[in-house]
């Protein structure tokens, strides 16, 4: 079994939910978010934020989508770590982020990948 650190980003999110990362399906991949953080870019103002998985299983014991943080502020010139703990995702499940106000949010999300 491999293990991989890796990085995702995106910057200037905004007021749709954009996809920052997918757990990959081939080779089948186990991920653990490890840290997730949004950074506020607007050029003077508070934002609110939204953290979402949306799960590849549609039923079951993993069926459902969820928000981690929704409509959650982010003061201007600030930022917020929304994993305190660990969050394991299997193959195909996917970490969206939105805002509230255009381009405005940056994202830096920590995963572990194991294969």
């Amino acid at each position: 079994m491999a293990n991989t650190f890796k990085l995702k980003t995106d910057t200037a999110v905004g007021t749709t939910l954009t996809t920052v990362y997918t757990v990959p399906a081939s080779p089948a991949t186990t991920t653990i978010i490890i840290g997730c953080l949004l950074a506020n870019i607007h050029a003077s103002a508070q934002v609110k934020a939204s953290v979402k998985i949306v799960t590849v299983a549609t039923s079951g014991e993993n069926g459902d989508d969820v928000f981690l943080i929704k409509g959650v502020p982010v003061p201007f010139g600030s930022s917020l770590e929304i994993v305190e703990g660990k969050i394991v995702m299997q193959a195909g499940d996917i970490i969206k982020v939105e805002s509230d106000t255009a381009a405005s949010i940056d994202v830096a999300l920590s995963v572990l990948e194991q294969t």
